[in-house]
């Protein structure tokens, strides 16, 4: 009876053994794929790449994820694209840690061959063409316009009448700097909306908080922030609520992470703009497989954004 238990295990395990071996194989055949983001340390990227993977798994790609420890390590995410480049991936897809900065990385892809998509930030125009580098595609949303839905409703929450600090990203970096404009476009014709202060938090919630906690010391009248990410308005709300102020400061992030959903419909945080990762890691990896196929990209590929309410915010 024994023996006869043991048999039937092995013949219902090894099939399922072959079947597995057998999509490895099948996978291994696709082309190979590699994502590099700023960081895996930031829900945002986190989700985009579950997309990345979602369609990669469909499209029988093989998918390689690699970041930097730090948004900020540009250095570490261009030798994590050299080192991609001597594995000879069929393309990669990258969010610059830095707009400029991550120019000469590109330029070696191109010169081995190796097709580039830039994903969510945008590469420094300036900088792409001195150095005559190519990519196939910008995939993400429009940083500018979010900016500018995010101070038009700030605008409206606080009736016209705002002392404001702004919470940057890292200073020269396209997506912060598009966020800022738009923002500040949007204010500026409403006289009674006063930014009191701007300073970088370098996209994380502990700066976030570090930075806020000194903004409460040097300006304490303040009633409106606006962070150029979700990361830092949550360490913001944290040093809000430690100061007792919880309430008294009307906050608006972006990116609408699921943390930032939560304090919304908290009440804590009066709202984000929602950029969708999961979208662009999708059609990251199939615009890859386009690519790769011979079809021509267009050069901006847009996905949408949205402004994420207590009416909307629910996950």
């Amino acid at each position: 009876m024994k023996k006869l238990a043991v048999l039937l295990l092995a013949f219902i395990i090894f099939p399922t053994i072959a079947c597995n071996r057998g999509q490895e194989q099948q996978q291994a055949q696709g082309p190979r794929v590699a994502m590099v983001f700023k960081t895996l340390n930031n829900p945002f990227f986190i989700d985009m790449q579950k997309g990345a993977e979602e369609a990669a798994q469909r499209l029988n790609v093989n998918v390689t994820v690699q970041a930097a420890e730090r948004e900020l390590d540009v250095e570490k995410q261009m030798q994590i694209i050299e080192n991609l480049i001597q594995t000879k991936v069929d393309a990669i897809c990258v969010t610059p840690s830095g707009s400029r900065e991550i120019v000469p990385a590109i330029a070696k892809a191109n010169a081995a061959g190796i097709p580039v998509l830039i994903v969510d930030t945008r590469l420094d125009e300036t900088a792409v063409q001195e150095a005559g580098v190519d990519y196939a595609t910008f995939i993400g949303s429009d940083n500018y316009e979010g900016g500018r839905v995010a101070g038009q409703h700030l605008i409206e929450l606080m009736q016209g009448h705002a002392k404001i600090v702004i919470l940057e990203g890292i200073p020269g970096h396209e997506t912060g700097d598009a966020r800022l404009q738009g923002f500040r476009d949007a204010i500026k014709n409403a006289p009674g909306m006063q930014v009191v202060a701007s300073q970088p938090a370098n996209w994380e919630r502990d700066q976030g908080f570090n930075v806020c906690q000194n903004l409460l010391q040097a300006h304490p009248d303040f009633n409106a922030l606006f962070a150029c990410n979700d990361m830092m308005a949550l360490g913001a709300m944290e040093a809000i609520a430690a100061a007792g102020k919880s309430g008294q400061i009307t906050i608006v992030g972006f990116d609408a992470i699921a943390d930032a959903r939560q304090a919304i419909v908290a009440g804590t945080l009066a709202a984000s703009v929602a950029q969708f990762p999961t979208e662009m890691g999708r059609l990251a990896v199939e615009n890859a497989v386009k690519l790769l196929d011979g079809e021509t990209l267009p050069k901006f590929t847009p996905v949408k954004i949205e402004l994420i309410k207590r009416d909307n915010a629910a996950l």
